[in-house]
């Protein structure tokens, strides 16, 4: 049994707060430099802040959890090898590289725990906006400037989806649009359309700010994961195209994710699904 398996999820989402914290000065100094990108094997960008994060947030993990298997974007990119496990993290130490070096803030740190294929804990950091999302349980949004540790509990905003009676407020990708999503939003009653770029887009409708977030364009089971695990803290859900449950350890597609819909009410997705 790993150490993760002992712990509560609430505790465990907190010390991912912790962790996903940690990066934060080092991502900000090279943002400040505004150095350039490289591109990877499969075309995607790159940063020395991907690389720092990324370094920085495995050292924390493993002093935490040495048991639980780590799946990081930048390892697995250079070639390592991912251990097969039904408990694993899933790190991405900066999504959303393209907003990074559009440089309009909206990209985050993001650190997960999966197990049996759903993520139980997770935490969601915008160091350029100085704000945390994490959850277990239960979900919090917090104020994190760069360098501080994580407030104390008593600071520490708990945050639930709405459960909207008719129209919806829907999120699009700031970096990536295409004509499935345009063709799904138009098939429900939306009254807003919002942009936001990274993991927060889980984050706007785990704070009741918005409804419903699809993406039928290609991401990796790390973009996900922790946004994921504080959408379904605060109260919403994932599904895949076919309505069924966002599930990960999908290590024979290479952690590939299919497309899914990110609901902050699974009333209003049922409500959907019997539209269209």
């Amino acid at each position: 049994m790993t150490e993760a398996a002992q712990t509560s999820r609430d505790a465990i989402a907190v010390a991912l707060a912790r962790i996903a914290l940690a990066p934060g000065p080092d991502i900000m100094e090279v943002y400040a430099e505004d150095s350039p990108a490289r591109r990877k094997a499969d075309g995607s960008p790159v940063t020395e802040a991907d690389e720092r994060a990324e370094a920085i947030i495995h050292a924390r993990l493993r002093e935490l959890f040495p048991a639980t298997p780590i799946v990081a974007e930048e390892a697995v990119a250079a070639g390592a090898r991912v251990v097969v496990a039904d408990e694993f993290f899933l790190v991405d130490p900066l999504d959303g590289t393209r907003e990074f070096v559009a440089r309009n803030g909206e990209f985050t740190v993001n650190v997960a725990l999966v197990r049996a294929g759903q993520p139980i804990a997770g935490a969601v950091y915008a160091p350029a906006l100085g704000r945390l999302w994490f959850g277990g349980e239960t979900a919090y949004q917090v104020e994190a400037p760069v360098g501080a540790d994580l407030p104390e509990a008593s600071l520490w905003r708990r945050i639930a989806t709405r459960r909207p009676s008719e129209s919806l407020v829907a999120l699009a990708s700031r970096s990536h649009s295409d004509a499935r999503t345009k063709a799904f939003l138009e098939r429900l009653p939306i009254s807003g359309l919002r942009s936001a770029g990274s993991s927060l887009k889980f984050c706007v409708i785990a704070e009741g700010e918005a409804d419903v977030y699809p993406r039928f364009g290609p991401t990796m089971e790390w973009d996900t994961a922790a946004g994921h695990a504080v959408l379904a803290a605060a109260g919403g859900l994932v599904l895949t195209e076919a309505g069924e449950p966002f599930r990960y350890g999908k290590f024979a597609e290479g952690l590939r994710n299919g497309a899914f819909v990110a609901w902050g009410d699974p009333a209003a997705a049922a409500r959907c699904r019997a539209i269209g």
